[in-house]
C-alpha cells in the first residue's frame, strides 16, 4: 500500500474519530503508536515506564482535543508534536525532581547553620540578661528588667507600676535596645561571644 493511500485512510479514521466513533480511536492508536513510541523512546533519559506514560498521556490529550483539529490530514504531525511536548515536560519534571533530591540529600554547607537556632536565641538572651545586669542601679534597670526579664507587663503597665509616664518607659526601652544593638554588633565584629 502506498504512503499516499495510507495517509488518505488515516485522514478518514481521524474524521471518524473526531465524530466520536469508538472503533476509529482504536484504529488511530494501532496505526500511529509505533511512530509515537519511536519518537518518545528517542528521549534517552526516559526509562521504559516513563516512555509508556508519555505515550498514554499523548493519546489522552490528542483524543480529547481531536474535535478541535482543523486539518485532519495534519493528524500525524500534530500527534508527534504532542508527544514531543509531553516527553519534554516529563524530562523537565524529572530534572527538577533530581535537583530537589540532590539539594535535600546533600545540603550546601552555607545552608546549614553552625549554631542551631534555639542555641543562638539562648546566646542572644544571655547577652541581653548580661547587659541588664551591667546596668547601673536605677529606674532604667528596673524598667528594662520588668519588660525583658519578667516579660509579663506592657509598657503602659510598667509606667503605672513605676509611677511614670508611658513615654518615659518607652524612651528607657529604646535606649536599652540601642545599647543591645551596639553590643551585639561589637561582639559579632570581634567574632566571639562572652
Amino acid at each position: 500500500m502506498s504512503r499516499v493511500g495510507s495517509s488518505r485512510e488515516l485522514t478518514e479514521w481521524v474524521v471518524r474519530a473526531a465524530r466520536g466513533e469508538t472503533p476509529a480511536f482504536s484504529e488511530l492508536y494501532r496505526r500511529t503508536r509505533p511512530l509515537v513510541a519511536r519518537l518518545t523512546a528517542s528521549f534517552a533519559p526516559l526509562d521504559a515506564d516513563e516512555v509508556e506514560d508519555v505515550i498514554q498521556e499523548t493519546y489522552v490529550r490528542a483524543f480529547k482535543a481531536l474535535p478541535r483539529l482543523k486539518e485532519p490530514a495534519a493528524f500525524e504531525a500534530w500527534l508527534l508534536s504532542i508527544a514531543r511536548n509531553r516527553a519534554r515536560t516529563r524530562l523537565e519534571r524529572k530534572g527538577q525532581t533530581r535537583r530537589m533530591d540532590e539539594e535535600v540529600s546533600d545540603p550546601q554547607p552555607e545552608t546549614v547553620s553552625v549554631v542551631p537556632e534555639a542555641l543562638q536565641l539562648e546566646r542572644d538572651m544571655a547577652v541581653v540578661r548580661q547587659l541588664i545586669a551591667e546596668l547601673p542601679e536605677g529606674e532604667e534597670k528596673k524598667t528594662v528588667y520588668l519588660f525583658y526579664v519578667e516579660g509579663e507587663l506592657s509598657a503602659r503597665e510598667i509606667a503605672e507600676q513605676l509611677g511614670v509616664g508611658k513615654s518615659a518607659v518607652t524612651m528607657r526601652l529604646e535606649r536599652f535596645r540601642a545599647r543591645i544593638k551596639q553590643e551585639l554588633l561589637r561582639r559579632v565584629l570581634a567574632g566571639r561571644w562572652e
